[in-house]
């Protein structure tokens, strides 16, 4: 039995291999329609969510199975000091597989070492957010037709954003891949990452002004400055506001640079921006009810 708990956990070529039934599934939905008739998928989210969980739950009803679960902590029995250990060995009676969303960084990690099911990691805290990861390497798989051979920004909160920390991990395995980091001084990608690539020899560059480096990247990844993350008001307020991409900007950078986010955005993508053919943001979402489709029928086994 398979966990995903990072996007380590799959190889180069089982992601390839994801990727293609993803594809697939694209092309021809129907012929999935009802690979998971009988199944349940349990969502325990101890965290608020809009997209991960909603994307999980299409997902699952896709390939004709159903949903259990909780949107919230204070509905369910953690409410009343249940451990997650606990939870998931009674939600293994329950369900055939699990995503978990949990503020504490490895919780999902404590939750498959007493599974009876394959669980996945819907985020945890500030750490990994792997199926976010799998869907934007699809989507620049799809949209860019390669994964290597191209210079990303990352921007925004490279600090807390669990989104870029597994993206950076993930790209990390593929030839010629240049990283700009694109931050304020506080918000800097975290030591451990920055040692890794120097470790891997691979290049990259720490920025503050997305302005000086707009025309060299092929790919932005942009983020919101995470509120949740702060433990004073006043550093948010101060910070939040910091990056702003504007039609301004757009204009400074290559004509078939694309620009993803994890979303939700807040102010950090103006909307003049959303109709720019290279924004595909909302593209990605869709990409991830794909992704989630494969990786349920891959650890399911059904695929």
């Amino acid at each position: 039995m398979r966990h995903l708990m990072n996007p380590m956990d799959f190889s180069v070529e089982e992601l390839d291999k994801l990727f293609d039934l993803a594809v697939d599934i694209e092309k021809d939905p129907q012929k999935y329609a009802h690979m998971c008739a009988g199944k349940k998928l349990a969502t325990c989210f101890y965290e608020p969510s809009t997209r991960t969980r909603l994307s999980f739950e299409t997902a699952m009803l896709n390939l004709g199975g159903s949903v259990i679960g909780f949107s919230d902590a204070g509905s369910s029995s953690a409410a009343k000091g249940e451990s997650v250990s606990d939870t998931i060995r009674v939600i293994s009676c329950f369900a055939d597989i699990c995503a978990m969303r949990h503020p504490k960084e490895g919780a999902p990690m404590v939750a498959a070492s007493r599974s009876g099911i394959p669980v996945i990691n819907a985020g945890d805290g500030g750490h990994q957010h792997p199926t976010q990861t799998l869907t934007d390497l699809l989507t620049i798989r799809a949209l860019k037709g390669r994964l290597d051979n191209f210079t990303i920004g990352l921007c925004g909160d490279l600090k807390f954003g669990r989104t870029v920390h597994s993206l950076v991990n993930a790209l990390a395995r593929y030839s010629n891949v240049r990283f700009v980091f694109i931050s304020p001084e506080e918000l800097r990608i975290p030591g451990y990452l920055r040692d890794m690539l120097w470790d891997k020899a691979i290049t990259f560059e720490e920025v503050i002004r997305l302005e000086d480096v707009m025309g060299k990247l092929d790919l932005l990844y942009m983020t919101r400055v995470q509120r949740e993350r702060f433990f004073n008001e006043e550093d948010y307020v101060r910070l939040k506001d910091f990056y702003i991409l504007n039609k301004a900007k757009m204009d400074l950078a290559k004509e078939d640079m694309l620009v993803l986010h994890p979303l939700p955005r807040v102010n950090e993508i103006s909307v003049e921006v959303d109709d720019d053919p290279r924004a595909v943001y909302f593209k990605q979402v869709q990409y991830g009810v794909y992704v989630r489709m494969a990786l349920i029928l891959t650890l399911l086994e059904l695929a």
